[in-house]
């Protein structure tokens, strides 16, 4: 049976690297940990925090090896991006990964040809038919530019192991609709973090996040106390946490969030090019948001009781 539920919280994890370039274990398995241990519900490696298109497939399978040595025999799905160009490039990764033991798969539409629906619709078919693992869809049309529609869904419903979405088509009535149309049948993760208390308190079932990966009991126990109802305590986190939340939504959200993960000393500042370091201005404005965060950090519940106690 499989471990993934597609609740609560899936950070978008960073992928740390050393300034020769190669990947720092050591680092992205202190986050991870710190994830864990702050109670998330899965994480996702080889996101687009995680810089998935200056990763090598080979280097996502190690990323996997390690996070499973890191968790151990925790119950934490780790979840695997599959982010390619060609489908049989994808379905053959998709085989890889599971055999090397991830417990899901996050499906990006085709990269780099814009898709028609009926081509987005095979190539995920495609990818589903190759693996028994679930499978969350990314529908994100704004960095992407493949929305993918109900009428999208409709035909994605016949495959039993594509369960859930991120939505981050950054439209919230887009939950409503897909609730209205499809009642339970996929699982809806909220994936923008600027709207991601509105997700939840809309139907949402959890959130694929970014800050996470630098606050991570934060985002918890907003996604907890929603969950329980009780809104007003956390949407006192929320307002607090905005002005980092909207780090997420930047085409420079890596390196912002990376240096958000780093003042947390969960992380480095270190990216891979295209990508290039912050410096100057930039760096100070963005440095002086996350240590007032830092500075103003609320107190918060005892979140990690709350679901057995009053949910």
């Amino acid at each position: 049976m499989s471990k993934v539920s597609w609740t609560g919280v899936y950070p978008a994890l960073l992928t740390p690297f050393k300034e020769n370039g190669e990947i720092d274990f050591e680092m992205f398995n202190k986050n991870l940990l710190t994830q864990v241990e702050a109670g998330v519900d899965g994480v996702i490696i080889g996101g687009s925090l995680g810089e998935t298109s200056t990763l090598t497939n080979e280097e996502k399978i190690e990323l996997l090896h390690s996070a499973k040595r890191a968790i151990e025999n925790r119950e934490i799905p780790i979840i695997v991006n599959i982010a390619e160009q060609a489908t049989a490039v994808a379905v053959a990764f998709a085989q890889e990964a599971e055999q090397a033991g991830a417990d899901g798969f996050m499906l990006l539409p085709p990269m780099r040809y814009k898709a028609s629906d009926d081509e987005t619709v095979a190539f995920f078919g495609a990818i589903a038919n190759s693996t028994s693992l679930p499978i969350i869809i990314y529908n994100n049309p704004i960095d992407y530019g493949i929305k993918v529609s109900l009428d999208m869904f409709e035909e994605l419903a016949k495959y039993p192991n594509i369960q859930a979405v991120k939505e981050s088509t950054r439209d919230l009535t887009n939950i409503t609709r897909m609730i209205n149309r499809f009642g339970k049948r996929y699982k809806i993760l909220g994936g923008v973090d600027t709207i991601s208390l509105e997700s939840l308190m809309i139907g949402a079932d959890g959130l694929v996040a970014g800050l996470v990966d630098a606050f991570p009991h934060e985002t918890v126990a907003i996604y907890r106390l929603a969950k329980v109802k009780r809104y007003a305590e956390a949407l006192e986190i929320y307002r607090w946490f905005m002005p980092l939340l909207e780090l997420d939504i930047h085409p420079k959200l890596v390196q912002y969030i990376k240096l958000a993960a780093t003042a947390m000393g969960i992380s480095n500042e270190t990216v891979r090019a295209p990508r290039l370091p912050l410096v100057g201005e930039e760096r100070e404005r963005i440095l002086n948001i996350i240590n007032e965060g830092i500075k103003t950090r609320p107190t918060l519940p005892d979140y990690l009781n709350l679901e057995s106690v009053e949910a």
